[in-house]
């Protein structure tokens, strides 16, 4: 299974055939896929991070989920018989808060495979699997609220008889992957509306589980993306195809700034979009855009001022009342309410361009470009083949 956005190594294809064929048991194999050289700033210090958190993340999964693994929808290979025979999706009529065809529906056929007998396993192996990641802040917001939306109709499969243990699991975690949104934004608006009106704010905070509270989350988010940064930093190849140590590191900053921001703007745009879905508002799952493409200041604040007030709101109130609190506010109010700017900032064209001459999350695939991604004529590639001439 591919996507259009994807490309697959031939070596890896032949793998998984081979993979298929010496265990009839397995029904579903997915590739570790990686994020393609892109000359998008957003795309490109996205997938850094990505680059460094999946490899960690996915090995890990794969230890604990076993035969349960995941299923991504796209660059894995699937056993014709059994999912034909035991995966087919109903459509959603009664009960459910978005009806009609089921939406997210890959880990839904993964669950289904597995409650047939036939394992899903996930190839941790990086480098030769890849896709294309959203250009703009826009885009990705659109792709998250896709599959918000296909997410929320899995309550519907819940209550499935026969479904494995971590089966139901992986579904509610889907599920709080996006419920888990209003929970955040409620802990910065309640919290700041409890300082506003307290007699002492000092009474109402304390400073040593609010501070073990910022170090521990930061801590937990970028778990497997340290574990990457040790292991690169310890072998000297992998420090060279990222571009040197002194680029790396500096990568790896960027990327903490970048997802410290990014993540409570997506707390927003979930939360936004819950409360329109619960009024019975869908979004259409129309195409994606991939091309690289520049983010007008109109546009951005006609699609993100909602989520520039969710994070304004709170930090003007507090600046009104108790003033000292705000830097814990911004803890979560910073990426909302920068969301704009932000927007239109990761998607120039100049700034791209900037970044690849710089050598700044830069991947292994622009120093060393196996054959697949060269013969799609990447600009990222193009460009940083020249720099380096």
């Amino acid at each position: 299974m591919l996507d259009a956005d994807s490309a697959i190594t031939v070596e890896l294809l032949l793998k998984l055939v081979r993979i298929m064929q010496i265990d009839p048991q397995i029904g579903i194999v997915q590739s570790l896929v990686i994020g393609m050289p892109s000359a998008s700033p957003f795309a490109r210090i996205f997938q850094f991070g990505m680059r460094l958190s999946m490899r960690s993340y996915t090995i890990g999964s794969a230890w604990w989920q076993g035969d349960c693994g995941p299923y991504w929808g796209h660059n894995a290979i699937v056993r014709i018989a059994p999912f034909t025979a035991y995966c087919s999706l109903p459509v959603l009529e009664r009960g459910t808060l978005v009806k009609g065809h089921v939406l997210s529906h890959d880990q839904i056929e993964a669950v289904l495979m597995r409650k047939a007998g036939y394992e899903v396993r996930v190839l941790a192996e990086e480098g030769s699997s890849f896709e294309q990641n959203p250009p703009t802040l826009i885009e990705f917001i659109r792709r998250d609220l896709r599959w918000c939306q296909g997410n929320m109709q899995y309550f519907r499969f819940l209550r499935a008889s026969g479904l494995r243990p971590v089966s139901r699991y992986q579904l509610l975690l889907a599920i709080l992957m996006f419920l888990g949104s209003p929970a955040w934004i409620g802990l910065l608006w309640i919290g700041s509306t409890a300082v506003a009106l307290a007699s002492d704010p000092a009474n109402f905070m304390r400073w040593d589980a609010g501070i073990a509270l910022l170090l521990l989350v930061p801590t937990m988010w970028f778990a497997p993306n340290i574990a990457t940064v040790i292991d690169v930093l310890a072998r000297p190849e992998q420090r060279r195809l990222f571009g040197g140590t002194i680029r790396f590191v500096g990568s790896f900053v960027i990327t903490v700034v970048f997802v410290v921001l990014l993540v409570p703007i997506g707390w927003a745009s979930h939360t936004v979009f819950l409360g329109r879905l619960l009024l019975g508002r869908t979004m259409q799952w129309s195409a994606q855009t991939r091309d690289d493409h520049s983010v007008h200041w109109s546009l951005a604040v006609r699609h993100l001022w909602p989520e520039t007030m969710l994070g304004l709101i709170p930090i003007l109130l507090l600046a009104a009342t108790a003033p000292a609190a705000i830097p814990y506010a911004l803890s979560i109010a910073a990426g909302p309410l920068l969301s704009i700017p932000l927007a239109v900032a990761t998607a120039s064209p100049a700034f791209g361009r900037a970044l690849i001459a710089a050598g700044i999350d830069r991947l292994p695939e622009e120093t060393a470009p196996p054959p697949v991604l060269q013969a799609l004529k990447l600009p990222a590639i193009d460009i940083s083949e020249r720099m380096q001439q």
